[in-house]
């Protein structure tokens, strides 16, 4: 991912470059370990025991197949499709002066790194990429019922995306930066990454039961002393066991719950809400309301309508397209797209059980092709709704169809 990392480090770069490396040869070392040294050297030859061997070598295999495999899907996936969020016209990025402008961020960023650089959002009501908000039914937004801009990009930001500076670019439900898996981490990947962090788990819990139980059954013995890599196999395992289990209990609570690593660092954040209302609903005092398209106003600037403001001379076909949103505001406690355990997990991890064990396909939620919201809206809006008493259009269903 070289060409779209302009602004990671050459210590990240390096990195990321190294560990991959680094896990494989772990891999290598473990399994002569394990495999050859503990199972084939001093369980079947020296204990004489064939079966445990066979069997403990089976489950080790199987479970390293697994890590692998799922290791190098996640790693693969996050090379290719690390879940970009695409430049609108090439708005966000100009060939022409790609230098000029990295020396200017690097130069921001060294005089601080703290403040990102700001650019007025395109307030023009034929502004690239903004249909694709108001042709859903809810949207986030800010307070003035326009989505988020993101001033790096120089675009509007879909729904759950956030920009990276490593990458450059925003991404979707971006979780985290990960070296050991080679970049970042986001809803395109962490099903992979879970399964990957599981798998690790439960291969570095074999191999330290197997290297336990070598290192009790040489303890009692007299005729052999204790075994160096038996040592070394507990040490090591035990190390990265741990590690990958915080990693898979962490990566199960934020499916089960609907949240990534972002949403956990903004826990008091409150959302915006654009949600849609029948157009000509009469107005209200709990809400403010904005329709699209946006009309330009009579300094050139675009211009907000309330829900019955009129609309001049527009013929009746056209009338038709306006859709007025009312603009409602969640607590920060509240998460509008938790759908309940279950349906969160199969948000995330896929709806046939064959997708949670093998790195098959992408997450369900990597589909945005619903017209109502970009991600399955949960019940909270149905609360928010009664709440804010608006106005019912239709009668629909928020929550993703099995």
């Amino acid at each position: 991912m070289a060409r779209e990392t302009p602004n990671m480090s050459a210590v990240k770069r390096w990195s990321f470059r190294i560990i991959p490396f680094f896990i494989f040869g772990t891999f290598g070392v473990a399994s002569y370990a394990v495999a050859g040294h503990i199972c084939v050297q001093y369980i079947y030859r020296y204990q004489g025991k064939p079966g445990l061997a066979a069997g403990l070598m089976v489950l080790y295999f199987l479970f390293l197949i697994l890590t692998i495999v799922s290791y190098g899907r996640v790693f693969f996936t996050i090379q290719f499709d690390p879940g970009l969020v695409p430049l609108t016209n090439d708005r966000g990025h100009d060939a022409t002066d790609v230098p000029e402008k990295r020396r200017r961020y690097r130069s921001r960023r060294h005089m601080d790194p703290e403040e990102p650089p700001w650019i007025p959002p395109d307030l023009s009501p034929d502004s690239p990429g903004l249909e694709a908000f108001y042709s859903k039914d809810v949207f986030v937004c800010e307070a003035d019922g326009r989505p988020k801009w993101c001033s790096h990009c120089r675009q509007w930001k879909p729904d759950r995306a956030h920009h990276s500076r490593e990458l450059g670019r925003c991404v979707k439900k971006m979780d985290h930066l990960c070296p050991w898996v080679g970049g970042m981490v986001s809803e395109t990947s962490f099903n992979f990454f879970t399964q990957f962090v599981f798998y690790t788990f439960c291969l570095c819990s074999l191999c330290l039961g197997i290297a336990v139980y070598c290192l009790t059954q040489q303890l009692k013995s007299d005729n052999i002393s204790v075994d160096g890599w038996v040592i070394a196999a507990i040490a090591v395992s035990a190390f990265f066991g741990l590690f990958a289990l915080g990693m898979t209990l962490t990566a199960g609570r934020f499916i089960f719950t609907n949240i990534t690593n972002i949403d956990v660092l903004r826990r008091r954040q409150a959302f915006n809400l654009a949600v849609l209302i029948p157009r000509g609903a009469a107005p209200s005092t709990k809400y403010q309301t904005i329709t699209y398209p946006l009309l330009p106003g009579p300094s050139g600037s675009a211009m907000l309508r309330q829900a019955d403001g009129a609309v001049g001379s527009i013929s009746a076909r056209d009338q038709g397209a306006f859709r007025t949103f009312a603009i409602v505001r969640t607590e920060s406690h509240e998460n509008p797209w938790d759908l309940g355990f279950w349906e969160n997990w199969k948000s995330v991890m896929g709806n046939n059980p064959l997708e949670w064990i093998l790195p098959i396909k992408h997450s369900p939620c990597c589909n945005h092709d619903d017209m109502r919201s970009d991600y399955a809206l949960g019940p909270l809006l149905d609360d928010l709704k009664k709440r804010y008493d608006l106005p019912d259009e239709t009668t629909k269903t928020y929550a993703p169809s099995v």
